[in-house]
């Protein structure tokens, strides 16, 4: 882990920084390619790559597969999403040592119970605050390089209101994150947060708005802004389109401002390494 690009001491800089959501090496490769310096790795996205909803169906392994490939994909720094930790808290401290192991900077858990699901879908259950710091407590523990970050989420305004989920941020700063992340509030709620709580505060802009730029919720005091849906919504809305186009019409062609063409692509995936890798050993073939 580069310590030029630690996420930890950008933040301790006062750094301000947007992460889009990627859900496989490709994604993380388009958003490092157009000048992105750390990227999220969305369970939402991610369950949708495999054909499912965000509703606890993946397992770790699933997800540990997909960040593994990711990190050996960019060499931007990923914050990602570990769900519950997928268990007790012996099971989040083996979450983290294989997450950390992966090349995660950043590892998220949240306080809902197991399976969990979106925390933008009704039906949402959290475990006990105490459960929860327990969990913490493990994650630190089983951290083994102090510059990943722990971000800690709860989902309580849900289940208990606004300002349970604030006490719970305070008790889970407390016990060790380095990142508090409290899903899904109002508008009203979601300019209170951080000048409610003394670490660093994470938003989620989950669905598309175009007020809500990452210029004002910089202003609104937050330290990250994720946008976990910018890549998936992209990829899905491309694929629709060029799909419906060649269903309908028989025809194959990319839409007025679409940039790719096949060696633009290729150079994405950095096949000049490769070609150059080919031509060095290939003499005596």
């Amino acid at each position: 882990m580069a310590e030029s690009t630690s996420l930890k001491k950008r933040l301790q800089a006062g750094e301000f920084m947007v992460l889009p959501g990627v859900f496989d090496a490709l994604t993380a490769r388009i958003v490092q390619g157009v000048g992105f310096k750390a990227a999220y790795m969305t369970g939402f996205g991610v369950a949708a790559s495999h054909g499912y909803p965000d509703f606890g169906l993946l397992t770790m392994s699933d997800m540990l597969a997909v960040l593994t490939r990711i990190c050996n994909a960019v060499d931007i720094p990923i914050i990602a999403d570990a769900d519950t930790g997928y268990g007790n808290p012996v099971n989040v401290y083996h979450t983290v040592k294989q997450y950390e192991k992966a090349g995660a900077q950043g590892i998220q858990l949240e306080d809902q119970t197991w399976p969990k699901r979106c925390g933008h879908m009704a039906g949402k259950q959290v475990i006990e605050a105490e459960e929860m710091v327990d969990k913490i407590a493990a994650a630190v523990d089983a951290r083994e390089n102090e510059e990943t970050l722990l971000v800690i989420r709860t989902d309580a305004i849900a289940t208990h209101g606004f300002e349970e989920a604030i006490r719970r941020a305070e008790l889970y700063a407390d016990a060790g994150a380095d990142v508090l992340f409290v899903e899904a509030p109002d508008p009203e709620q979601m300019v209170r947060i951080p000048s409610l709580l003394a670490k660093p505060c994470l938003l989620n802009a989950a669905m598309p708005d175009p007020n809500m730029t990452a210029g004002r919720i910089k202003e609104m005091g937050y330290a990250l802004a994720i946008f976990p849906g910018v890549t998936l919504l992209g990829v899905v809305e491309g694929a629709y389109q060029l799909s419906r186009l060649l269903n309908e019409e028989g025809r194959f062609a990319l839409a007025k401002g679409m940039r790719f063409n096949f060696d633009e692509f290729n150079h994405l995936m950095n096949i000049d390494t490769y070609m150059r890798l080919d031509k060095k050993f290939s003499n005596h073939q």
